[in-house]
């Protein structure tokens, strides 16, 4: 019994961790490579967060998704570099677009050096992807670009809100399919396609893809109230403080908002709507989230999506890789308990 990865996913079979333990130093060898640049002051940007860490949570589903082929076609390892680089390069964006401070443990690259670098960093990296991507042939490039289509429209809808009349948590969790559900989407059909999978595995490992990514990103909504900057890497109440609505603070409106509402619903939901910049209206709000039937409603939405994500898996034949997907969405709900 092996622990592959930061990210924490136990896999019981030695032959299948072997695989994946390679797989995943290939990527790491091929981040670094893939942002190397003859200008110093850029390669020390774009390896910022590459040398921070992280979960590789992405290239980790394109190793288990690439054993229902043949995991060491030449695509394999390539592809996975691909979704991770992009997958950095919206992180160098949304700490600009949150004026984050921290990131993976480490001052974020915008309070590092400044917006701008940041921002241009964030191309860098796209770039640098697309050169990969490139090479993967023009499936992959179609793949990926309507992936990317997807993530910046779920951005975009975050940052407009929900229509009139549109309920906000079914809008947030559109939202959530499309900035995080439909890149781990590709990874897990990356997986498969670059390792030759027929296509009812491609097809399957997509949507297990989009349902986990869905589920890992309500988790990191759940760690952002109720954890420490120790456990998840980032400054607590992040996303509470930009004013970002994630699900407790969704569930928690539509609670006050109902005959069910109690006066201290909508106490906290006044707080929430004040400065949060101000320390201790930041302290006395986290402490009120963590306290409240919202944030377990929303480790309950978590569960609910781990549980798709491992329904959808039913079809693919019993192996050790199956195994350890449905592992990974215990790993992934275990994040948010």
């Amino acid at each position: 019994m092996t622990v592959v990865g930061p990210f924490g996913l136990t896999v019981r079979d030695q032959a299948l961790e072997a695989d994946v333990q390679a797989g995943l130093a290939a990527v790491e060898e091929g981040l670094f490579e893939a942002t190397k640049s003859d200008v110093p002051f850029i390669t020390g940007a774009a390896q910022h967060l590459v040398r921070a860490g992280g979960k590789r949570f992405r290239p980790l589903l394109v190793m288990l998704g690439a054993q229902f082929g043949d995991p060491h076609a030449p695509g394999v390892v390539p592809s996975a570099v691909v979704v991770e680089l992009t997958h950095l390069a919206t992180l160098y964006h949304d700490d600009v677009m949150d004026e984050a401070d921290v990131r993976r443990g480490v001052p974020s690259a915008n309070v590092n050096w400044t917006n701008s670098v940041a921002v241009l960093t964030g191309d860098f990296l796209f770039a640098r992807a697309s050169q990969t991507l490139a090479d993967l042939g023009p499936e992959a490039v179609r793949i990926q670009a309507e992936a990317f289509e997807r993530l910046v429209t779920g951005q975009i809808m975050e940052t407009a809100g929900p229509g009139e009349g549109r309920d906000p948590v079914q809008h947030y969790l559109d939202v959530i399919a499309g900035k995080t559900g439909s890149l781990i989407a590709v990874a897990g059909r990356f997986g498969a396609l670059m390792s030759g999978a027929d296509e009812s595995a491609v097809s399957i490992l997509t949507q297990y893809g989009e349902r986990v990514g869905t589920a890992f990103q309500l988790a990191d909504d759940v760690l952002d109230i109720a954890s420490d900057s120790h456990e998840s890497g980032k400054t607590p109440g992040t996303d509470l403080r930009e004013g970002i609505p994630t699900l407790p603070v969704l569930h928690l409106r539509r609670r006050a908002a109902s005959a069910e509402g109690t006066a201290e619903d909508r106490a906290l939901c006044e707080l929430l709507d004040g400065d949060l910049t101000d320390d201790a209206r930041h302290a006395e709000a986290l402490a009120g989230l963590r306290a409240h039937p919202a944030l377990e409603q929303a480790r309950r939405d978590t569960v609910r999506y781990a549980d798709e994500a491992r329904e959808t898996l039913r079809p693919l034949p019993d192996c050790a890789a199956k195994a350890a997907l449905s592992e990974l969405c215990d790993a992934v709900v275990h994040r948010a308990s």
